[in-house]
């Protein structure tokens, strides 16, 4: 074979890797463009979760009047729980990415935040009212949402600098006796009722500085129990098939660990700690 016929070849086939490579060069500077314009695809291509975002709740502690000296104590815990919920549905949030249909996060996440603060809210304005004017409209607090940046109480994760840091964030809700019985008192026979275990039963004796501490955390399980069976009654078909476990049977075992720990350590103030408590905190329906 004639050597310039082999150069020739060889000349055409480096032609066609060339013009391959070259393709490929601009296939691929055309990818980076396109994700550079648009840093949601970016992110959702590589699985970062600044697509996700983070939860941005308004701030309480710099909405309240003069504190009285009488309830800063509680009104500091309370603002403690408050940015222990955000953090916790923060992490939520990054957590459960892909989960649900299209209104999870509103269902799963915001949604229960909303209550949690609400009744936390609620108690800080209770609090001041017993030694002041208590304040109002700060309802209109409690309500969070998705956004680009922390906000005013919000950090993956991280605790809202003017809400403080917290110790579970589910002091949140009013009125609970804490029963196994307490499978909540609404609902329907086709969607059941969630049922708890009892924590008052398992408690050793409470002295009596604890005493009402105890009871007001025991009615806080109570109250739980009640509005998660209404969250149940009210959400029925939406979601996909773990719905109630991500919605609502979740967010429930997370506020009870809290409650329970609270019980467990306003006892061990006075006397011996009770121990494994937290294994009453799971529920089902």
């Amino acid at each position: 074979m004639p050597a310039s016929g082999g150069r020739h070849r060889l000349s055409r086939r480096t032609k066609i890797a060339t013009g391959v490579f070259a393709l490929a060069i601009a296939g691929g500077a055309l990818a980076v463009a396109t994700t550079f314009g648009q840093p949601g695809a970016a992110n959702a291509a590589s699985g970062g979760q600044a697509a996700v975002g983070q939860i941005s709740c308004p701030d309480v502690a710099s909405k309240l009047p003069a504190i009285p000296a009488q309830a800063q104590a509680e009104v500091q815990r309370n603002l403690d729980l408050l940015n222990t919920q955000i953090a916790e549905a923060n992490n939520r949030l990054q957590t459960t990415v892909g989960q649900g249909g299209p209104n999870f996060v509103q269902n799963a996440i915001l949604g229960p935040l909303a209550d949690k603060r609400k009744s936390t809210i609620d108690r800080i304005a209770i609090s001041i009212g017993r030694r002041a004017e208590k304040p109002q409209g700060l309802d209109n607090l409690a309500t969070c949402a998705v956004g680009g940046q922390a906000g005013t109480g919000a950090g993956a994760g991280a605790p809202a600098p003017a809400q403080g840091t917290g110790n579970g964030g589910q002091n949140g809700n009013t009125g609970q006796n804490g029963n196994t019985g307490n499978s909540g008192n609404t609902g329907n026979a086709g969607v059941g009722k969630i049922s708890c275990p009892d924590v008052a039963s398992k408690l050793p004796a409470i002295p009596a500085q604890a005493q009402a501490e105890v009871q007001r955390n025991l009615e806080l399980l109570n109250t739980q129990i009640g509005e998660a069976n209404n969250r149940l009654q009210t959400t029925v078909g939406q979601g996909g098939p773990n719905f109630v476990q991500n919605a609502i049977l979740g967010p429930l075992e997370d506020k009870r660990v809290a409650t329970i720990n609270r019980i467990a350590t306003a006892i061990g103030r006075n006397a011996a700690k009770p121990q494994g408590l937290d294994a009453l905190a799971p529920c089902s329906r």
